[in-house]
């Protein structure tokens, strides 16, 4: 028996289809059992990419694929100056942070450059879900709680620590016993002018419900976009209240930008679009544009406590050739403006799903920030979720050689997040595809 996921889940290969695909599909598709039932493959067949440029991917047979989905070569698959420096750097040596080099303190200065001064101190690990298990740990050092407030649709991460705070991961995973969830800030459900502070409340209440268990809160960790509960990223500012109830109940706001942050939402990091400064900000996926590479940023104070009794050693992290993929894509957003484009792209792209809304009532909502876009799919004149519908979507736009995929609660939510070199040829190509997907099936 294996486990069913909201994110792992929803538009995903079973062993049932097997006998629809093509000879090499099948052979390959029966040769993952070698890596155990846990793995999940995209899409009812399969895609066997080999190669992939800029926003285009390609299978073994040389078909093109559009991907709207992928952001972690954030910069475009394949990308010369990231091949060029990790190329150079495997050159010279590549080791650990034990020994002094240049590469980790300049792309850590550079890197801190990006944020508000209050964040002046950065650790580096591989993963967003490492990133995620260090800022937690550091937050219940400083504070001295255990509790962690997270959405009821988050994903953060799989160590055992990060799993047990992703309620998306699936119902049969257990939650944490001092952790809480509050709802999904749904904008398209939800009927309230006043999200932040509505928001708030129930962070206060979530707090109040430890307190009587005897549990010490510690902080809140969120992804301002709410990625994984359906993509909300709601009116700018809307998060200010709940951070300030965060600190006033003694927690810290933990800033997970592993997906909205470098650039994405159409400023450097997610928590801008709110004018807040987190205590603890996390990031992974698009930092290095696909090598492993992660980090977590905070303040001095709130770092402290962990560091006077924790010790901290990452083989791999923080590795020259890591950094030196890092710098590479840093430089890279900058010289390229990937933060205007995703706001110029993204607002194009907006604009014309919205249109297409209008004329497919299947598309129930339509909300961004930059090159992240949620659209609802719905059962037409209603605000309920269909998800057999949006199945049929996903797969629609994989005949048609466009790949994206699903997010929300129940799965419904097309999850738009392609790589920030998105352009108006590609957005052409994938309103092309999503029109005649939902005009033929």
């Amino acid at each position: 028996m294996t486990t069913s996921s909201t994110i792992m889940d929803s538009n995903s290969f079973r062993p049932e289809d097997m006998a629809d695909l093509d000879e090499r599909t099948r052979s390959l598709a029966e040769r993952r059992a070698i890596l155990g039932p846990s793995y999940r493959l995209f899409y009812h067949h399969p895609l066997n990419l080999v190669r992939g440029r800029g926003t285009r991917l390609f299978d073994g047979d040389g078909t093109e694929y559009l991907d709207v989905y992928n952001n972690i070569p954030s910069l475009g698959h394949s990308h010369p100056a990231v091949q060029e420096a990790v190329s150079r750097q495997l050159g010279l040596i590549n080791t650990h942070t034990r020994y002094l080099h240049e590469n980790i303190l300049d792309y850590a200065e550079d890197l801190l450059s990006t944020m508000p001064g209050e964040l002046n101190h950065v650790m580096f690990l591989l993963s967003g879900s490492e990133a995620n298990d260090l800022a937690v740990r550091v937050a219940q050092a400083y504070t001295g709680g255990t509790g962690i407030i997270v959405t009821s649709e988050a994903y953060h991460g799989n160590t055992e620590l990060i799993t047990k705070l992703s309620p998306s991961i699936g119902h049969d995973q257990p939650m944490a016993i001092d952790m809480r969830m509050i709802p999904t800030p749904d904008t398209y459900r939800l009927r309230t002018e006043d999200l932040g502070t509505w928001m708030a409340e129930h962070v206060r209440k979530q707090a109040a419900d430890m307190r009587r268990h005897g549990i010490a809160f510690a902080g809140l960790l969120i992804d301002d976009i709410f990625s994984s509960d359906g993509v909300f990223p709601g009116k700018p500012g809307f998060l200010k209240p709940v951070v300030e109830a965060v600190h006033e109940l003694g927690g810290v706001y933990i800033a997970d930008e592993v997906q909205p942050g470098f650039t994405r939402t159409g400023t450097f990091w997610g928590f801008e679009r709110h004018d807040v400064v987190p205590d603890i900000v996390t990031m992974g996926k698009p930092m290095a544009n696909g090598i492993a590479c992660s980090a977590v940023a905070a303040r001095e104070d709130v770092l402290d406590a962990f560091a006077q009794s924790s010790p901290y050693f990452n083989t791999f992290a923080g590795s020259p050739v890591a950094m030196a993929a890092a710098q590479a894509t840093l430089d890279a957003m900058r010289e390229e403006d990937t933060m205007g484009n995703a706001r110029r792209i993204g607002g194009v792209l907006l604009e014309e799903l919205r249109s297409l809304a209008r004329e497919f009532p299947q598309i129930g909502d339509v909300r961004g920030a930059g090159l992240f876009i949620g659209a609802d799919v719905v059962a037409p004149g209603t605000t309920d979720p269909d998800y057999p519908a949006a199945v049929r979507l996903i797969e629609g736009m994989r005949e048609r050689r466009v790949l994206t995929s699903l997010c929300g609660p129940f799965g419904n939510v097309l999850k738009i997040r392609p790589p920030l070199v998105f352009d108006e040829s590609d957005v052409d190509w994938f309103m092309s595809a999503l029109r005649d997907t939902l005009r033929n099936g």
